[in-house]
């Protein structure tokens, strides 16, 4: 795409930043000096996974006068995964295409390919680092398993077909945000809500962030699989059916045992049995019933799962510039005289 003529359109780019105050304005006008000559305007959406350096207030002098233009940040009050941090960004997002880039990771070279698929009508467009395998060799397990029972789940496998790095358009959001949980949904719901999507492959960022640790992949892996799908209620009623059919073996077991061995102990061994067995399966039961209810407690009884604590917007914007130079040209466009309009 030539920067001579860039693409019609508003472009958001979202980057998620913790602890990065140092690299702050930097990363921010290499971002900025990337974006610009690639579409008619743009706005960049920083979210502030809540730092505890002074990355907030760095944040602020960049939005003040001699800042950096097209900027917005949200800071949020408590951590919050990558995911709904985010959907932050993609929540207050303006424009007519919105990326989800990493602070962390030097991936705004992304940017060019997936705008040019956009150009030709993708709602969604996915981006694939070739080649790349973070975290540890059990935590790459765990993510195998997960990804497994996921599509088993839900027919999609997130790392392949809905990676993290993504564009969407204006009318996918408008479709996440009707969903219940907007913040856990959007990192499926573009796979499969049947919008013209494309899945490209780039070269790995040379600055990837470090993978997330495995209880925090678990946790999110759970909350993820329990609200993209049914299917964990599905398993509880089927183990709970298991259990009635057990049962019901068991006792034409034990009614066997009556008729054919006289000699074993009166009850012994089939009472063990069957509570061994039937605790077992009864304490999986309960198991999976306390995820979900912990799932219900944790979306309907504690709020939204983030806060937005600030919110500083720039006073540069380069369209109010633009604006205010077309509107002086106007004003020094000779005006038709009464007797030419005569």
């Amino acid at each position: 795409m030539s920067p001579s003529r860039p693409a019609q359109g508003f472009l958001t780019v979202t980057v998620v930043a913790r602890n990065q105050a140092e690299r702050l304005e930097a990363t921010l006008r290499k971002l900025g000096a990337l974006v610009s000559p690639l579409v008619a305007d743009y706005e960049l959406v920083v979210v502030d996974n809540a730092s505890d350096d002074h990355s907030v207030a760095r944040l602020k002098e960049l939005t003040g006068e001699g800042g950096h233009p097209n900027l917005q940040v949200y800071a949020l009050t408590k951590q919050v995964d990558a995911d709904t941090a985010a959907w932050v960004g993609l929540e207050n997002a303006l424009g007519d295409h919105v990326a989800v880039l990493d602070m962390e990771g030097d991936d705004a070279h992304f940017l060019p390919t997936m705008l040019q698929q956009t150009q030709k009508g993708a709602d969604v467009v996915f981006a694939t680092p070739r080649g790349h395998r973070g975290g540890s060799p059990i935590y790459r397990l765990a993510a195998a398993a997960f990804h497994w029972l996921y599509q088993r789940c839900n027919g999609v496998h997130l790392a392949r077909e809905a990676p993290r790095y993504r564009m969407l358009s204006r009318r996918v959001i408008q479709f996440i945000l009707q969903h219940p949980q907007p913040s856990l949904a959007y990192r499926h719901l573009p796979a499969t809500g049947g919008f013209a999507r494309v899945h490209v492959e780039v070269e790995a960022p040379a600055g990837r962030r470090q993978s997330e640790g495995l209880w925090a992949g678990c946790s999110r892996g759970i909350r993820l699989l329990i609200a993209g799908t049914a299917a964990p209620m599905r398993w509880v009623s089927g183990l709970s059916l298991t259990c009635a059919l057990l049962n019901l073996v068991y006792s034409f077991y034990v009614i066997g045992v009556a008729f054919f061995k006289p000699d074993v102990a009166p009850g012994w061994i089939t009472l063990s049995l069957q509570q061994s067995g039937m605790f077992f399966l009864l304490s999986l039961v309960l198991m999976m019933l306390g995820e979900y209810v912990a799932h219900l407690v944790g979306t309907t009884g504690s709020g939204p799962p983030y806060h937005v604590g600030q919110e500083f917007t720039s006073m540069r914007l380069t369209r109010r510039d633009r604006l205010n130079v077309e509107r002086a040209q106007a004003e020094l466009r000779p005006k038709p005289s009464a007797a030419h309009v005569a």
